[in-house]
């Protein structure tokens, strides 16, 4: 039984060790680092399809689900980030006109200040604010590794402003984001709900009317969920949510934090039903990706490269029999690029053998061989990644297979 664990064990690092997202991105031309920017990273022309696309997965979200974009400034005065009591150390820090300014690390500060710029009623919360803002932490040289411990990041960061009564509805919500997103990627996910710990800054009546909040949630959510003893943050209580991937390895991806206390810090306010008086807003901090980077690593090994088709940076490729077949098939790659697919043609002198094997090695979703028969019918024949049946079919069909592939995902 040991031994057998032990093989399993040893089976599952050669496994991670082969799709190691730092060696599988460059061997895919998705990523590059340089040694005069540690810590941040290159996304080549195909790594930054995918990047973007993920990105426009949660955008494309945020129509229907009532949150509203903003753009942030990168760069504050220290004084921000006293007053939010960031760590200073994590920072870099700017001298600009003999005062310091610190690269943001994070885009709640400047969410609170977005939400203080004018006077709240309560008709208007829940607020949503989302931003992709580019973030930077001052991590230690030896804490850097790939996409995953990085100092240059984006996060699918989003803050809701929301009254406490209106707590658990937002968190299950937020809770029904999570699982679609994370059904599109083929993740499991376990939820812990993180409890009072022992230093809090929150009164207990608060804390435990929250905490309440997110168990009522979690329970009519209906998925199977856990207690994380005492491990609540010191502004207040959380659920984490660790992903499984396709090797069994667990990561943190998703947030879903209470904070009472930032809204105190920068004295958020609102006004309710009775004018006279004013309310603190709760804050909750929102992550589903977690910072991009992070999730195009975790993707990369999770997919093995292998992209899945409304993700991938080599949708298809034309592959022409012979020199004959040139002309066809830079007709046939024009189209699908208008249809707005990535596609890429082989017109070398290769035989049509070593085209169609160098495609596969290169994962390309779809080959499209043609000849002068395909060329005279206006069809392509189609082999599918990973299988060896082939088909025929028209450009428009095709590219209706295509609209329905992406659909599917979405």
């Amino acid at each position: 039984m040991l031994l057998a664990k032990s093989m399993e064990s040893f089976h599952g690092l050669e496994e991670a060790k082969k799709y190691d997202h730092t060696v599988l991105g460059v061997k895919q031309e998705l990523i590059i680092q340089h040694e005069w920017s540690p810590g941040s990273c290159f996304f080549l022309p195909h790594g930054a399809h995918i990047y973007n696309k993920l990105m426009d997965l949660i955008r494309n979200q945020y129509w229907n689900r009532g949150y509203q974009e903003v753009i942030t400034p990168n760069v504050f005065n220290m004084d921000l980030w006293a007053q939010a009591k960031s760590n200073k150390e994590d920072m870099f820090v700017l001298q600009i006109d003999k005062q310091e300014f610190g690269l943001k690390p994070m885009n709640c500060p400047g969410h609170c200040l977005v939400f203080k710029h004018k006077v709240r009623s309560y008709r208007e919360l829940p607020i949503r604010f989302a931003d992709f803002g580019v973030l930077h932490s001052n991590e230690a040289s030896g804490a850097l590794s790939g996409l995953t411990h990085a100092r240059r990041f984006q996060k699918d960061d989003a803050h809701i402003f929301c009254r406490e009564s209106q707590i658990k509805d937002e968190v299950k919500k937020a809770l029904n984001f999570i699982d679609d997103v994370y059904q599109i990627f083929g993740f499991t996910y376990e939820l812990k709900l993180s409890t009072r710990p022992a230093k809090c800054l929150v009164d207990i009546e608060k804390w435990e009317m929250a905490e309440n909040a997110l168990r009522e949630a979690l329970d009519e959510f209906g998925k199977p969920w856990q207690v994380n003893k005492d491990d609540g943050a010191f502004y207040g209580p959380k659920i984490d949510i660790g992903v499984y991937d396709s090797l069994n390895r667990k990561f943190q991806c998703g947030t879903l934090q209470l904070d009472f206390l930032l809204p105190n810090r920068f004295k958020l306010e609102f006004s309710t039903e009775d004018e006279a008086k004013i309310e603190r807003p709760v804050m909750i901090h929102r992550s589903i990706l977690g910072s991009v980077e992070s999730m195009f690593a975790i993707l990369l090994e999770h997919y093995k490269g292998k992209w899945p088709f409304w993700l991938s940076p080599r949708q298809a490729i034309v592959c022409p029999v012979s020199e004959k077949s040139h002309a066809y098939a830079m007709q046939v790659r024009d189209q699908i690029h208008l249809a707005g697919y990535q596609v890429d043609a082989i017109t070398t002198d290769m035989k049509i053998q070593k085209k169609a094997q160098e495609a596969q090695l290169a994962q390309y979703n779809y080959i499209l061989v043609v000849g002068e028969e395909e060329a005279n019918t206006g069809q392509v024949s189609v082999q599918v990644r990973d299988k060896a049946d082939h088909s025929v079919m028209s450009i428009n069909n095709l590219l209706e297979h295509f609209r329905e592939e992406v659909a599917a995902f979405h």
